[in-house]
């Protein structure tokens, strides 16, 4: 009897180790996935404020919302979607930068990206859009970029041309 006792024990142990091996392969495929999904997740969500600064200028044509709630409350989006790549969920915003050359033009585009609890301190800020605020390394290579803060989501964007950026509080070039 204690014979059958010993080889169960060592069947118990041989099966908890091949569980385990199993489960360091499969938690970094899993993350992978879950990382991917989030990924997906950002450019749907980034394309429906897009959409929305869209329908705000058919409702207003030549002005900007001036916040994200305007956007709601005008019903040109759904609900605030939360940035999926980071904890807190808050958007870099996407500003029209005063001077900023006409795309239509050929010249280069430029933008004030600035984080969203700062729109408060701008003087008439005109959201086009939205930008992750993770700057980690992208799984998927978006419009040529690969990191998330570079996954520009804004109105009247030429995905084959990447605009000049001005970031919130950092003196301009001359």
């Amino acid at each position: 009897m204690n014979k059958g006792k010993g080889y169960t024990l060592i069947i118990l142990m041989v099966a908890i180790a091949v569980l385990s091996i199993g489960l360091l392969v499969a938690i970094p495929v899993w993350e992978t996935q879950i990382r991917r999904e989030k990924e997906e997740e950002l450019i749907f969500r980034g394309k429906q404020y897009v959409e929305a600064v869209r329908l705000f200028q058919i409702k207003y044509p030549g002005r900007f919302p001036k916040s994200l709630d305007e956007l709601l409350k005008e019903k040109c989006i759904r609900k605030l979607y939360s940035d999926p790549m980071t904890n807190e969920g808050s958007w870099n915003i996407i500003l029209h930068h005063e001077g900023a050359a006409s795309q239509r033009g050929g010249a280069v585009q430029r933008i004030m990206i600035a984080p969203q609890p700062a729109l408060s301190a701008i003087d008439n800020p005109q959201i086009l859009g939205v930008v992750s605020r993770s700057t980690k390394k992208s799984i998927k290579i978006y419009q040529d970029q690969e990191t998330y803060d570079k996954w520009f989501f804004f109105y009247g964007q030429d995905p084959q041309r990447m605009p000049e950026i001005i970031y919130y509080g950092q003196a301009e070039k001359e």
